[in-house]
């Protein structure tokens, strides 16, 4: 077990499909040691530096008036999007596609503990900013200190609206990311109940969540007429076994599920 939660951010990239709200999912590589092989959404670890970014006038904006770990949080957004995915959630001039590859390269060949610091330097060389408005919070997860998972997150997650990103071109990292691509949260739900695809129980629960509405808007529309929730799921035992819950009134339609069944990391 793990009693010290790390800071982390995961952003819920959306976009307009024929029939329902479209999601950029990513498949995690199965020799990772967290989520290995499952699906899940562009994120992970909050860097210190990421939240000298916020504070940059420079090279973001908006973040004024933001908590430290929210501003912080926003920005590792951004930059794992675009390590991951290579799509650009930056506003400024319309990036080069040499340099914006060059960019990416740079960024995934420094060690991840330098991966803030060379964002910064990609936005200052593309002469770009990362804006806090584009992220806009959706919840926050965070597993008890007790839980009996190797690493505990404190995820914070984000929505983002994908049209008018600075670069939408979209291709896996190779490493983190071995494969991606849009698709519903109704058709990720269908694969997983089929056994063809692994979630983690946040994202599954996210999913669920994103499926009650009817397109983009009204799921920004939604998470704006609420403080994003605060998410910690409990371990329940009951007559037919165990199972994990998470909290009622919270907009998630399904709040449990089977131990048996649940995959947490």
């Amino acid at each position: 077990m793990s009693e010290i939660a790390i800071p982390a951010a995961t952003v819920i990239l959306l976009r307009a499909g024929a029939e329902a709200p479209e999601i950029l999912m990513v498949q995690r590589g199965d020799n990772l040691a967290f989520a290995g092989g499952a699906l899940v959404f562009p994120g992970g670890r909050v860097d210190a530096a990421d939240l000298i970014i916020a504070r940059d006038a420079e090279i973001a904006m908006g973040f004024d008036g933001l908590a430290d770990d929210d501003a912080a949080a926003r920005v590792a957004c951004a930059r794992e999007a675009f390590e991951e995915t290579g799509v650009l959630l930056t506003v400024g001039p319309a990036p080069d596609p040499v340099a914006l590859a060059s960019a990416r390269a740079q960024l995934a060949a420094v060690p991840d503990r330098d991966e803030a610091l060379s964002f910064a330097g990609i936005l200052g060389g593309l002469a770009h900013k990362v804006d806090a408005a584009r992220f806009r919070p959706f919840a926050r997860w965070q597993p008890p200190a007790a839980a009996p998972i190797k690493r505990r997150f404190d995820t914070h997650f984000y929505l983002a609206d994908a049209g008018g990103a600075a670069s939408a071109d979209h291709s896996p990292d190779g490493g983190e990311a071995v494969a991606i691509r849009w698709t519903t949260a109704a058709a990720v739900l269908a694969e997983e109940a089929r056994g063809e695809a692994a979630l983690v129980f946040p994202t599954k629960c996210n999913l669920q969540r994103l499926g009650q509405y009817p397109d983009v808007s009204a799921i920004l529309a939604a998470a704006e007429a609420r403080e994003p929730p605060f998410i910690q799921p409990e371990i329940v035992t009951r007559d037919d076994g165990l199972w994990l819950t998470i909290p009622e009134g919270c907009d998630y339609p399904v709040t449990e599920e089977s131990m048996s069944a649940v995959r947490r990391e």
